[in-house]
């Protein structure tokens, strides 16, 4: 989309939730940590509504932005629950920052409109999919915080994650657990309904072993296998990020990937 013609509330929307973004994700060293939760709390509450505005407004979209915005929303969110539990986590200017491209990102490709003849039970099939790449999402910064903590225990400086590297390893693999009951679902639903899920002939047929299928089946067992090693070979560390960042890279592929090929590259609807 062409940012001149964009609604000028979008438009608003849009600047206020970057500038609340960038506040932290920019001048982290000379904001407080109160100040720029409040930030974060800001962005989180307009991004939010850029998301409802798109999902249920008068001409709903979806696309691989979109889809990249609700995950990163989504990351926030349960960065925001577990700064409760934990409040020495750290990681407000990476989230901030990821936060900010994926709002200007949503901006620039709205996506396609949503066909109205679709089965009710594309709804859940969607959003089964993006909470476990939220979740993923969530396991990936969690593990790059335990990379980066394992990095500095070696050199013998200041972690700066502010968690036990052996919490941020049991987060992580929560995380895992989480998404990979999720996308299970999310694959049982399109199995199951697969045929009904969309409105059309053309589409029906599109959702068989297509290779947005075909990637997120090699996802799962990727994450399976993850699970599989640390609970019958105690994976950990580097072999297990590795599998992690492998599963999600194929989960990418999956749907963000596909679709921005259609609608980036082709320049047509999904």
């Amino acid at each position: 989309m062409i940012l001149a013609n964009a609604p000028s509330v979008e438009l608003l929307l849009v600047i206020g939730c970057m500038v609340a973004y960038l506040l932290p994700a920019v001048a982290s060293a000379r904001l407080s940590v109160q100040n720029s939760q409040r930030a974060l709390g800001v962005a989180w509450l307009l991004h939010g509504l850029l998301l409802l505005g798109a999902l249920v407004g008068a001409l709903p979209r979806f696309g691989f932005a979109p889809a990249l915005s609700v995950t990163a929303w989504l990351v926030l969110t349960v960065y925001a629950i577990e700064h409760q539990l934990f409040p020495q986590l750290r990681a407000r200017w990476a989230l901030a920052g990821l936060g900010a491209c994926a709002v200007l990102l949503a901006l620039v490709f709205p996506g396609t409109p949503l066909n109205k003849g679709s089965s009710p039970w594309l709804a859940l099939h969607w959003a089964l999919g993006i909470a476990s790449y939220g979740l993923f999402a969530a396991a990936v910064v969690h593990a790059w915080l335990m990379s980066r903590a394992e990095k500095q225990i070696r050199m013998a400086a200041d972690g700066q994650s502010g968690l036990p590297l052996l919490t941020l390893e049991r987060i992580t693999f929560r995380f895992v657990s989480l998404g990979f009951a999720l996308l299970s679902a999310t694959l049982l639903v399109g199995f199951v309904f697969g045929e009904a899920l969309y409105g059309s002939i053309e589409m029906q047929k599109s959702i068989r072993w297509d290779h947005k299928t075909v990637f997120s089946v090699m996802s799962w067992l990727a994450f399976a296998a993850l699970l599989a090693g640390r609970h019958f070979f105690g994976w950990r560390g580097k072999k297990a990020s590795r599998v992690l960042y492998a599963g999600s890279i194929l989960l990418l592929l999956a749907y963000v990937g596909s679709r921005f090929v259609l609608e980036v590259l082709l320049g047509r609807a999904a």
